[in-house]
């Protein structure tokens, strides 16, 4: 005998699958898509999953947060429309790769011979100077939320480079960066530029002569095999910039977002302890493997590099700012080349 369902019992009923289902969407973790372009084993690689990690502790699996590394969502070039789209949630894009968006000045950071130390850096990205960089990317749909280090940068080449004479006319790898590009200009050399995941295969097949990277990246995507030289010049900085999709970073209830916040604060650091001895480890790594000689510019060489390149700041003042290169200068204490 079938049994007549009456209508209170029907909205009853109703009621309770309606209880249900919201119950089970309050309980759905709020998923983060973390993507960035370099190993696992790097400085950022090592943080983004120890923020991966922290956040879902913090916010006892309210939050979780699935870590794309190695390019496998998206290139250099595709990452930050993605993040703008909302595809992605959250990226640690170099600095530089703001530029495109409209942002100039973020290409400040890669002045040649700018920061002596991380000291000088930490005061300007941990700094008002720094704060005032990332609040510029509030009108493109990102929200800036820190730095991360990577370290500073070595050159490498096929043959030696002591010299800027050495530089005429190689095409070495660069990230787009119409700083970077004025640099290797400065030196002779052609810049040339190109995706990182891409840069390995384009100097083992000599469509490349070198490069600039920190040990880390350098070491970690197997360059130093296709390098046979390297020079420890730290010309210059390569870091990175923790950026979240803004409307989605504003949409999150109050409380987590105070709990990620927490999580970044403390991934920052140690992406910023990671780099450090990343950095140490891969050069000692690259001497170990044999594969490359390693050189130690003399005074009288790194003098000489400084003096080729550094006149690339006043070229390049129109680009960055001549407000934000003057705030660096005031925290670090540097002080502009002679015209």
């Amino acid at each position: 005998m079938k049994m007549r369902m009456t209508t209170p019992w029907r909205f009853a009923l109703a009621m309770v699958l309606t209880s249900i289902g919201a119950n089970a969407f309050a309980d759905a973790p709020i998923v983060i898509k973390f993507s960035h372009v370099v190993a696992v084993d790097t400085p950022k690689g090592k943080a983004a999953a120890f923020f991966a990690k922290r956040a879902e502790e913090l916010t006892k699996g309210q939050v979780k947060v699935e870590v794309y590394p190695n390019s496998q969502l998206y290139k250099d070039k595709e990452e930050l429309q993605a993040l703008q789209l909302g595809s992605v949630q959250m990226l640690a894009p170099s600095l530089s790769k703001f530029a495109p968006l409209g942002v100039k000045e973020f290409e400040v950071f890669d002045l040649p011979f700018l920061f002596n130390n991380y000291a000088e850096l930490h005061r300007v990205t941990q700094g008002p100077v720094g704060q005032n960089l990332l609040s510029k990317l509030e009108a493109q749909g990102i929200t800036g939320l820190a730095y991360w280090d990577n370290g500073f940068k070595v050159f490498t080449a096929n043959k030696p480079l002591k010299k800027p004479a050495d530089f005429k006319g190689l095409r070495m790898r660069i990230q787009s960066s119409r700083v970077l590009m004025a640099e290797m200009q400065a030196l002779g050399a052609e810049p040339q530029v190109l995706a990182f995941s891409e840069t390995y295969q384009a100097l083992q097949t000599r469509m490349l002569d070198g490069t600039e990277n920190p040990p880390s990246n350098l070491y970690t995507q197997k360059m130093h095999e296709v390098q046979k030289h390297l020079t420890v010049s730290n010309h210059g900085y390569l870091g990175y910039a923790l950026v979240v999709n803004k409307k989605f970073w504003d949409g999150l209830p109050a409380n987590l977002r105070k709990l990620l916040t927490q999580a970044v604060e403390e991934s920052t650091k140690v992406a910023n302890d990671q780099a450090f001895v990343a950095n140490r480890d891969a050069m000692a790594n690259v001497k170990a493997a044999g594969k490359t000689e390693i050189h130690m510019p003399t005074p009288e060489e790194l003098l000489a590099l400084k003096k080729a390149l550094l006149p690339v700041h006043a070229q390049m003042t129109g680009r960055v700012g001549q407000d934000t290169l003057k705030a660096i200068y005031r925290e670090t204490g540097f002080k502009p080349p002679a015209p």
